[in-house]
């Protein structure tokens, strides 16, 4: 039998507050927490969200198995390709969005297997830069073109439109946050 008590929060918890999405039934991912009566802006949200999750975890499993690496050490490799002098270890956090405790534990890491060296800023002594070695360099090299295969194939379902389309609209929201950001 239920007392008064727990019957009203049964009652209260099923009703929606005015503007407050109820979560569907049967939820599989973070898309479909959302009712009907959703938000356009949070259901594209979180479509974002789940697809951009369900991108990672495939990125995950393939660098993984078939490089034996992570995607953080992935992205560190990738910033650093892009700056063959090095990036301090400030801008490498930056520029991938995590503590710069993350960035030293992979810099250790990556620099104990040979991958990457770590040398006295010529700029500021007191800063060290990291940079790719050459074994660092060509192993990239080979996670890159197979990164690279792995996206498109995620792709592949999509038509060039279809992606060309995606692609400025959601250029136009970035714009948008960008400029939302400065204010």
């Amino acid at each position: 039998m239920t007392s008064p008590a727990s019957s009203r929060k049964t009652s209260a918890a099923k009703t929606p507050r005015k503007g407050v999405a109820m979560p569907a039934d049967n939820v599989v991912d973070m898309e479909m927490s959302t009712g009907a009566d959703s938000h356009m802006g949070l259901r594209l949200w979180l479509r974002l969200l789940t697809t951009t999750n369900l991108v990672q975890i495939e990125l995950r499993r393939r660098l993984r198995i078939e490089f034996d690496t992570t995607l953080p050490r992935f992205d560190l490799m990738a910033q650093l390709e892009r700056h063959p002098e090095g990036l301090r270890m400030t801008e490498l956090s930056r520029r991938m969005m995590v503590t710069g405790g993350n960035v030293t534990g992979i810099a250790d890491q990556l620099e104990k297997e040979g991958f990457v060296a770590r040398d006295v800023d010529p700029g500021d002594r007191r800063s060290i830069a990291v940079r790719l070695t050459p074994a660092g360099r060509a192993l990239f090299d080979r996670m890159a073109v197979a990164h690279e295969q792995w996206v498109v194939e995620m792709f592949g379902g999509l038509s060039l439109d279809d992606k060309s389309e995606m692609h400025e609209r959601l250029g136009k929201l970035k714009q948008h946050l960008h400029d939302s950001q400065q204010d």
